[in-house]
């Protein structure tokens, strides 16, 4: 489990970030990789702690802090720390199909737990993870595994998410013979089109694209399952029908005058159409113009609103504010929220790391809402906001606390509320309070359609790309044990 003294000889270095003024000149990837000498001592740091909590997916305090797919974290950080690297690959690979993925997007849950952090820095372990995997492909290690043995069933999966892709990669490994439906043009769900080309570079999803259909996986794009092809027609053509379609019908804001008005998106589509034109040439002038020189206002405070500050900042944005309805959080952690829990601290991203470079100072505002859109001949000129409390549970406006801030193009990133209703309404599947696919309970997959299957964002509502891996994976062999009667997955 690395050196058993490494912890307290070497100090915590991340892979370095090219600096704010290089890197928003473009949408490429910000971060550099250390060197191999680097990354042997960084693994040396995981130390023997008996209980690698790393690993755990514990939840505390109604959160998880752990790794969901329970990574085999201090086995392969020693296997890299004693140069063995091909078995430190095989160790990653055999808990998560995806680590050029996770290794990139991924928040660290592991290293949240590590108990390196209770007292100190944690071991770096999602740039370890992003090594190994990185390393395999550069030494051409990382390659296709076709299955000895074909089962004979056919599975259709929706959504080329990484839920969806998770699923596909296991069922194939199985030996059933998997196509997966993907209404976009290209795959990979949110990671393709949600996620901004800095933080996961598009090329990274075709390189496995190409490895996935080497190993027998069939991909057909740019067709919609209850538009191009019924659902019922796939339920005929397949053994099994796995629904993996996310939770992509976005949370509005309950703002006066915004209906109609122009230059009001949700973020998603905006990341989206920004992505689009991206990896297809270059973006348009006309979408340039929406940002450049425009005062920008963002209203949520997750990744997805930190995601457009970045993009609307490598587009010339002029101004950036971004409205957040909770309190500030703490800088360092409180007394009741101690080590492994997950830390209910500021974080200052990427995203706000720019912004401050470019306009002086931190972007987000906090206890704050829009509750007026302001616009002029149907085109969007201020918001009004107003800050807000909770109290006694319900959120609360403070009285005289308006204020009124130019506003040329307003981002909506305030969260989802379930799947998109077409497909699930159309083929009859039943669905919880929250919008998701109803399932017996979080850990069965199985629809009330015999032989439907759900998996990921659309099961659980929107999460992280770890815990839709994760998703898959399950649900694969619950797909594996009803197709063939019991599963080895």
């Amino acid at each position: 489990m690395g050196k058993a003294t490494g912890f307290m000889e070497y100090n915590r270095s991340e892979n370095p970030e090219i600096a704010p003024e290089v890197r928003v000149r473009g949408f490429k990837e910000f971060h550099e990789y250390n060197e191999e000498d680097e990354r042997i001592r960084q693994a040396a740091r995981c130390m023997d702690c008996g209980v690698p909590f790393c690993q755990s997916a514990m939840k505390l305090k109604g959160m998880v802090t752990g790794c969901p797919l329970h990574n085999l974290i201090p086995e392969w950080n020693d296997a890299v720390y004693q140069g063995h690297n091909t078995h430190a690959l095989r160790r990653l690979i055999k808990t998560n199909p995806f680590p050029e993925f996770t290794g990139r997007v991924c928040p660290a849950l592991c290293e949240k737990a590590c108990i390196n952090g209770q007292y100190g820095d944690p071991v770096t372990i999602r740039d370890n993870e992003l090594f190994i995997i990185e390393n395999a492909y550069l030494k051409g290690s990382m390659t296709p595994d076709v299955p000895q043995m074909r089962s004979g069933k056919k599975v259709a999966v929706i959504g080329s998410g990484p839920s969806g892709l998770a699923t596909a990669y296991k069922l194939n490994r199985r030996g059933h013979l998997v196509t997966v439906y993907e209404r976009d043009d290209r795959i990979g769900g949110l990671l393709m089109y949600g996620i901004p080309n800095m933080k996961l570079d598009k090329t990274v999803i075709e390189r496995r694209r190409k490895i996935m259909e080497e190993e027998g996986v069939t991909f057909k794009t740019g067709v919609n399952v209850g538009v191009d092809v019924s659902f019922e027609d796939l339920k005929k053509d397949y053994d099994a029908v796995v629904l993996c379609c996310g939770a992509k019908k976005p949370r509005p804001l309950n703002a006066n005058g915004i209906d109609g008005v122009k230059g009001v998106y949700f973020a998603v589509d905006f990341l989206s159409k920004v992505t689009s034109e991206l990896v297809s040439g270059k973006i348009s002038d006309k979408l340039m113009s929406e940002v450049k020189n425009k005062n920008v206002v963002v209203v949520g405070g997750g990744d997805t609103g930190n995601d457009c500050i970045g993009t609307v900042i490598r587009m010339g944005a002029k101004s950036v504010t971004a409205i957040e309805m909770m309190p500030k959080p703490p800088v360092e952690r409180t007394e009741d929220n101690p080590w492994p829990e997950w830390p209910k601290t500021l974080r200052t991203d990427y995203g706000h790391d720019e912004a401050i470079w470019r306009f002086g100072s931190d972007p987000r505002v906090f206890e704050t809402t829009v509750n007026d859109v302001i616009s002029e001949k149907g085109m969007i000129k201020a918001v009004n906001t107003v800050k807000v409390a909770f109290e006694k549970g319900k959120l609360v406006e403070k009285a005289g606390s308006e204020k009124e801030l130019k506003c040329d193009l307003l981002l909506i990133a305030a969260g989802f509320i379930g799947a998109e209703d077409y497909l699930p309404d159309s083929a009859g599947i039943e669905r919880t309070q929250r919008g998701t696919v109803k399932t017996e309970n979080e850990d069965k997959y199985s629809t009330n359609l015999d032989g439907v299957f759900t998996a990921g964002d659309m099961h659980r509502g929107q999460s992280l790309v770890v815990w839709a891996i994760r998703e898959g994976m399950k649900c694969a062999a619950e797909v594996d044990t009803y197709l063939m009667g019991y599963t080895n997955l």
